[in-house]
């Protein structure tokens, strides 16, 4: 079998949809067609038109080729070899950042392909299950003060599920509201629910160490990404004192990147988002993670190709003990593939059990959205 074609295509809402809350505005599927009939898809959470301009780039006899024709009339089930075949081909522009995003979609489509090709899921693939439901928690924003924080919660809760994660602006503008913001999530989920908070990077060392203090009160499941990406040593001095558990790590792209904040920033639990690494780079990741005693999560707030990546990544982990699921209000989340990945009762999401991801692509809404 071998690669005739990779697609990378960008999907965008219309200026109609835009909004206060509505953020998923964008996103990038990769295709990857082969001799044989057998389609592999994967998602790039990324800016679209670097992303395919990495994909789409000419050959060149620099280290500088584009991903589509350095992966071109290979074996498609030879993954590991063209994860480091790409790595070499973008080594004096790529080495992370936006390539090892384009790298990671791709390298979804070509697990999606495998599975395919050998009637299993990917999570037996990749030497799982060690579950095939996984608890879910609703990924949301918070409102604009404590009152329309709680009932975000509310909403959430009536809808089955256990825990609820709040995040991004308003957060950090005052004390006041920030101690606001965390109090009325609380009350909205209630008391027996899991509550985790997104600060979105907003605070300074000295300002993180003291809300971790304050927000004790209020039981935090985790507390995530309370500084800048870069701060390292400010997430040392931070996961030092905290009492509550540190998250980080969506933003980082490839396993030496998730090095320095895991080794250096100490952070407690390494949130990887598969679609800026993909599966194969995110299982390095996860061996790190666990060799250091972490718990590993995934990131989610793109559509079902990136959750059902996610499921079949958590799938395979020994580590995980709960899953990221974006309830954002847009087409880009809901409708990108035919089948919606939904909760159970008990607020499970069951691994897709079909072959490769376990996921079909919409053409519909590809059509619909897509930018030439």
């Amino acid at each position: 079998m071998k690669i005739t074609g990779v697609e990378a295509i960008e999907l965008r809402l219309p200026d109609s949809y835009a909004g206060p809350r509505l953020i998923l505005r964008q996103t990038l599927i990769i295709k990857v067609n082969t001799d044989e009939g057998i389609v592999g898809f994967g998602e790039v959470d990324s800016s679209p038109s670097v992303v395919r301009a990495a994909v789409d780039a000419p050959l060149r006899n620099s280290p500088i080729s584009g991903l589509g024709q350095v992966i071109m009339g290979q074996n498609p089930l030879e993954i590991r070899r063209l994860n480091d075949l790409m790595y070499q081909a973008t080594f004096d522009y790529g080495r992370g950042g936006v390539v090892q995003h384009a790298i990671g979609g791709i390298d979804i489509a070509l697990w999606d392909i495998a599975g395919k090709y050998y009637n299993q899921p990917v999570y037996r693939l990749l030497g799982g299950p060690f579950q095939t439901r996984i608890p879910a928690y609703a990924s949301t924003l918070f409102g604009g003060n404590g009152k329309e924080t709680a009932a975000e919660g509310k909403k959430w809760v009536s809808k089955g599920f256990t825990s609820v994660k709040f995040g991004w602006h308003p957060m950090g503008q005052s004390e006041k509201l920030d101690l606001e913001l965390v109090e009325g999530a609380r009350q909205g989920i209630g008391d027996k629910c899991n509550l985790m908070i997104d600060a979105g990077c907003c605070w300074d060392t000295a300002t993180a160490i003291k809300r971790a203090q304050q927000f004790e009160d209020y039981h935090l499941y985790w507390l995530e990404e309370p500084l800048a990406r870069d701060n390292i040593d400010g997430y040392r001095q931070l996961t030092n004192v905290s009492r509550i558990p540190i998250a980080g790590g969506e933003g980082e792209a490839g396993r030496y990147a998730f090095r320095n904040l895991i080794e250096r920033g100490g952070i407690h639990i390494a949130q990887i988002e598969l679609v800026r690494n993909g599966i194969t780079e995110s299982m390095r990741i996860a061996d790190m993670a666990e060799d250091r005693g972490l718990k590993v999560v995934n990131h989610h707030w793109a559509s079902d190709i990136n959750l059902a990546a996610s499921l079949h990544f958590l799938a395979a982990r020994k580590s995980t003990f709960i899953l990221e699921y974006c309830v954002a209000d847009s087409p880009l989340r809901w409708e990108v593939t035919r089948k919606k990945i939904g909760i159970d009762a008990k607020g499970y999401v069951s691994v897709p059990d079909g072959p490769g991801l376990g996921i079909e692509l919409n053409e519909e809404t590809v059509a619909r959205y897509r930018v030439d």
